[in-house]
């Protein structure tokens, strides 16, 4: 048994890092979880590929909650989805989506982040290369992504408009659904609705999804935008390169094994 088959990987999601308000998030499902606060409705798609329930005879895990089994949790999720079956995404192996609205107040375009952290120093624990992987992946996955992997909470964050791989702005007071597609396997698609094409018309948003992470890598592009309350976006952020399987960062000429230097804290 090699040692990331020791584990396995807890999906939890919630308004905030309190993990008494988490819900768990059944992985490989078709319809979202919602979340809602004051500040924000949102509902979550988590899909990962191969991701092994507890009746496979492979068994494997990673992270977010740990224990001494390795079985998927929640233990009846599917092992995919119809999502990796789309030409887009045959070679993607995971895949987070999800739509959020506004109910209280618009956010500026440049104060909305995407990306990770933990609430414990891994400066310790930081293997050889990887500052090597790390400006790779500002190279082939996010030119915009900023942080402190040495900090005390260290992070990675980027503005969402730039980092987030589909962006779709639908209506304003649209019920929380960003397309006709949310609950099915049908992955989300760059665009808009009417109003929303519009939106992004009015502020010269390109219609293709790389030439629109391009564009907001501009500050002043993304200070011009606004996410406005009521209006429903989705979003759509999955890559080839995390390896839930194999727990490795697997980038072009370089791949990463992690598990040996993964102190046990949750990604968040």
């Amino acid at each position: 048994m090699t040692e990331h088959t020791k584990y396995h990987l807890r999906v939890s999601a919630g308004p905030s890092y309190d993990e008494s308000k988490h819900q768990l998030v059944p992985v490989n499902t078709s319809h979202p979880i919602e979340i809602k606060s004051a500040h924000i409705h949102a509902s979550l798609n988590v899909r990962i590929k191969n991701y092994r329930g507890i009746d496979s005879p492979t068994r494997h895990r990673v992270t977010i909650s740990l224990n001494s089994h390795y079985t998927g949790l929640p233990s009846n999720s599917p092992e995919s989805s119809p999502y990796f079956t789309h030409a887009p995404h045959t070679s993607d192996l995971y895949s987070l989506a999800f739509s959020f609205s506004l109910p209280d107040a618009d956010i500026p375009g440049d104060a909305l982040l995407f990306g990770n952290d933990f609430a414990q120093p891994i400066r310790d624990r930081l293997p050889p290369g990887f500052n090597t992987a790390l400006r790779i992946v500002r190279w082939t996955v996010d030119p915009g992504l900023q942080g402190d992997v040495y900090a005390d909470e260290p992070y990675l964050y980027g503005p969402l408009l730039s980092s987030i791989n589909v962006l779709h702005v639908g209506d304003k007071d649209g019920g929380g659904k960003a397309d006709d597609n949310e609950d099915e396997d049908t992955p989300l698609t760059e665009g808009g609705s009417t109003s929303g094409l519009q939106v992004r018309e009015d502020h010269h948003v390109p219609v293709d999804a790389p030439k629109r992470m391009k564009f907001f890598l501009d500050e002043g592009k993304r200070k011009e935008w606004t996410f406005e309350k009521g209006r429903v976006y989705g979003c759509d952020f999955f890559n080839p390169y995390l390896d839930f399987n194999e727990l490795a960062l697997k980038l072009p000429g370089f791949t990463l094994g992690i598990m040996k230097y993964w102190d046990g804290q949750p990604l968040r």
